[in-house]
């Protein structure tokens, strides 16, 4: 069938039932659409449905309105070249469940100065870059031993690892991109298995944080000029390209991929991103290329 609608939901609560997929099936149908035989990529957590039809422009709207209350993600899409190529993956809120960047300021007592400031640049509220560079200056003066602390703490989203195991395994190549810090990204990077990294760097001089960044600093426009760069050395186009992101310096990555999902992200993030994972973890992007959760790499 020409097109295929993807239900996800937190495989540790899953929440696919028989009357979920009977409400979209209702709706499918009641938008004129022929349904085809319901796939389950893993049982009651998360299904395919392929569909037939001229698919109407608000069907995404309109099956989410209809599971409102139901913690169900539905995402819509080609049947065909599912399977990416490439992932490129944000960091903070994303692969790791915190913002780096708070973690060091809570650690160093100054979390309320910096916290509002990073919410505020990851709604796109703020310029990035010169957020990033005053939230970096109120660390100046604090021991960068701080950062042995965030290492040891750092959480890794549930998913993540499947996720990048799995396409590493099937020939992607797989990069995490952040505008955080190298100091992190490079150790998250080892332990998860992505074939590289890209950051900031944060300046440490005498055991202690400078309160600078390292020039030139990866800004609004970094992730897509990577998905650019590695598409170009893979000589695949963005279409081949999956990538994942929460904030606004995510966006432009994330509209320019064939794949570009909004995880749990921000209000605007959630509303421009042709992908939307709400309630699902990392491993949904798997069940999104087709994945069964028996496909997935150790």
């Amino acid at each position: 069938m020409q097109y295929v609608l993807t239900l996800t939901s937190n495989p540790a609560a899953p929440a696919i039932d028989s009357a979920v997929v009977s409400i979209v099936e209702t709706a499918l149908r009641d938008g004129g659409l022929t349904i085809g035989v319901i796939d389950w990529l893993d049982p009651d957590a998360a299904a395919d449905l392929p569909f037939d039809g001229a698919m109407p422009a608000d069907l995404t709207a309109t099956l989410q309105e209809a599971l409102s209350g139901i913690d169900v993600d539905v995402n819509l899409q080609s049947a065909s070249d599912r399977r990416k190529k490439l992932l490129i993956a944000d960091m903070d809120s994303t692969v790791i469940t915190s913002e780096s960047l708070d973690d060091l300021a809570a650690y160093a007592g100054i979390g309320d100065k910096i916290a509002p400031i990073t919410f505020r640049a990851m709604r796109g509220e703020l310029d990035f870059e010169e957020a990033l560079k005053e939230r970096v200056a109120m660390l100046a003066g604090h021991p960068s031993s701080l950062l042995d602390r965030l290492l040891a703490e750092v959480e890794i989203t549930p998913g993540a690892q499947a996720l990048v195991a799995t396409m590493r395994r099937d020939g992607a190549y797989t990069a995490l991109v952040s505008g955080g810090f190298t100091s992190l990204t490079g150790p998250v990077r080892e332990r998860l298995g992505f074939h590289t990294d890209r950051a900031n760097t944060l300046n440490v001089a005498n055991g202690s944080f400078t309160g600078t960044v390292g020039e030139p600093i990866l800004g609004r426009d970094a992730k897509l000029v990577a998905l650019n760069e590695f598409c170009a050395e893979l000589g695949i186009g963005p279409a081949n390209a999956v990538t994942v992101g929460d904030g606004a310096n995510d966006l432009a990555m994330l509209q320019a991929a064939g794949m570009g999902v909004a995880f749990r992200g921000k209000p605007a993030v959630r509303e421009a991103a042709g992908f939307r994972i709400d309630h699902g973890d990392l491993s949904a992007l798997l069940h999104l290329q087709g994945y069964k959760r028996s496909d997935f790499a150790d």
